[in-house]
């Protein structure tokens, strides 16, 4: 039986995954930490997947790396890192977004060319900032990538100009069309101030070269969209993610062009589309309030579910660290409605339905772009909390399902290289397990009362930061 390797290179850490291509079976797996903060030298990247790789890629016919998208890395004529890249929770670049959007036509006009409308996250702004503020490194930039590309690129032994990305990932630059799936170089011209190579986009299922022992080399994809293939999304399922970012994203068969910026209009990995919305604050509300109450998970899940729905009228707006949707990168969190008769419990309650409440706003959006839930998938690190698990019925509105824990940016990085490897024409088909289901059917007032807390709080502070 085929053995394929699947890499997530998150924020985080780099995780790998030995899988059976033909039924998804983990045979083994590794990881190693990333260093912390909002840039990392690439080369950190590299050292980490060889870490976490080691005894288990050298046993893979075929390999694919999913990574965190976004992030700006900058090579000179020589192929040589120019400086540490820029990840897409850096916020710095929140000036070059705004200057891009009206020099570039307008928020309609970005939304109907690239599918974005620019935040700071995205590449585009990353480089406008290099050229404003490092213009001598900017000066210097021969060839732009992103992680997933840098570092497929490494595992081929190859050079920029034989590199590849894939739909997923350069969907997420800011200068390429999920429409047409052509780059828009003046769109990066604008930014960078002069031309610079890019990333051949390949297709889904190819093989883009071979690791210098000979096993296949699949394109890769942006994590989102690989956690998409790990999970098989089917019509009608939108999964909330919930790990330092929170995102909500299914897949969908049009691309979308959302003028408001809320829903990202990604590409998948497979040839569709993956409108997205992400907030910048999830898991890390949760554990922020947990440690000002100096409690375990187990404590504080026990102290959320002790409270009423609505958290005794406290209303916590989670922009812990700026947001990305909306957009409000200077933002801080509010908690609004403490009285004297606010207890712990409350507090808890109140993190969990703050967070949960800012994506019920995700999921809203991209309905309103086509793609309605009829089914909510919970993933990442805040969906083993009970308290979420119980609570996220009532906010989101709609019924749950929290999937086996699993790692399914990796895992779907390695049904990728099982595709690539087979030929065939549609991805493999893998059991990810039975899930667990949670129902808010019954408490559908107490449900209205805190969405109307929440929106009544995020549409204020939007009126307090416009009048400052």
């Amino acid at each position: 039986m085929s053995l394929v390797a699947g890499v997530d290179s998150s924020t985080q850490s780099t995780k790998v995954l030995l899988v059976e291509s033909e039924t998804g079976a983990i045979v083994d797996s590794g990881k190693a930490p990333h260093p912390d903060g909002t840039e990392c030298h690439p080369d950190r990247w590299w050292e980490a997947l060889q870490r976490a790789g080691e005894g288990i890629l050298d046993r893979a016919e075929a390999v694919a790396v999913s990574a965190q998208q976004h992030g700006m890395v900058v090579l000179d004529e020589n192929d040589e890192v120019i400086r540490p890249a820029l990840l897409w929770n850096d916020t710095r670049s929140a000036p070059q977004a705004e200057r891009l959007i009206a020099e570039g036509g307008g928020p309609r006009s970005w939304a109907e060319e690239t599918g974005l409308v620019l935040v700071a996250s995205f590449t585009v702004t990353k480089l406008a900032w290099l050229a404003e503020h490092e213009p001598e490194n900017a000066k210097r930039v021969a060839s732009v990538m992103l992680p997933h590309d840098w570092l497929t690129m490494k595992l081929r032994g190859a050079t920029a100009a034989e590199a590849t990305t894939d739909r997923s990932d350069a969907s997420g630059t800011g200068y390429w069309s999920p429409r047409t799936g052509e780059y828009l170089p003046d769109r990066l011209v604008r930014a960078l101030g002069h031309e610079a190579a890019l990333p051949r986009t390949a297709a889904p299922n190819e093989i883009v070269g071979r690791t210098p022992s000979g096993a296949a080399v699949a394109p890769g994809t942006g994590d989102n969209a690989g956690a998409a293939l790990g999970l098989g999304l089917g019509s009608g399922d939108v999964v909330v993610s919930l790990g330092t970012s929170g995102t909500v994203f299914g897949v969908s068969d049009v691309p979308a062009a959302d003028p408001s910026g809320q829903v990202a209009g990604f590409a998948d990995a497979t040839g569709r589309f993956l409108p997205l919305v992400t907030t910048l604050n999830a898991a890390r509300v949760i554990d922020t309030v947990r440690r000002l109450l100096d409690v375990d998970h187990a404590d504080f899940d026990a102290l959320a579910l002790q409270a009423e729905s609505g958290s005794g009228g406290l209303t916590l707006l989670p922009y812990l660290d700026g947001e990305r949707t909306p957009n409000r990168p200077n933002a801080r969190g509010v908690l609004a409605g403490l009285t004297t008769g606010a207890t712990r419990a409350d507090l808890a309650r109140a993190a969990v339905e703050g967070m949960l409440s800012a994506l019920a706003d995700g999921l809203a959006a991209v309905a309103a772009q086509g793609l309605e839930a009829r089914r909510v998938l919970l993933i990442g690190g805040a969906s083993a909390s009970e308290a979420v698990r119980q609570i996220a019925p009532a906010v989101f509105g709609v019924d749950v399902e929290v999937p086996p824990t699993a790692e399914y940016v990796a895992l779907g990085a390695a049904k990728q290289a099982a595709w690539a490897l087979s030929g065939s024409a549609n991805p493999p088909q893998w059991n990810v397990g039975d899930t667990a289901k949670f129902s808010g059917s019954s408490s559908g007032s107490a449900a209205t009362a805190v969405s109307e807390q929440y929106s009544t709080l995020r549409d204020e502070t939007a009126s307090w930061a416009s009048h400052q």
